[in-house]
């Protein structure tokens, strides 16, 4: 459970620096490119992680 709350925050975190770094007028694209493709590897590690936590439901 704490490892999926820091992959969360850090997620979260990401969604500012890349907000931020969007709105700035010297925006770097490598770099904007760069966080987003972190976020999205870090939502897969959360998806992982949720679905080992959640029991499987027989129907």
């Amino acid at each position: 459970m704490a490892e999926l709350a820091r992959l969360r925050e850090e997620h979260r975190d990401l969604d500012g620096a890349i907000d931020a770094l969007e709105r700035s007028v010297a925006g770097d694209q490598l770099q904007i490119q760069r966080l987003k493709k972190r976020k999205l590897t870090l939502r897969d590690r959360i998806f992982h992680i949720e679905d080992q936590l959640t029991p499987d439901i027989i129907a």
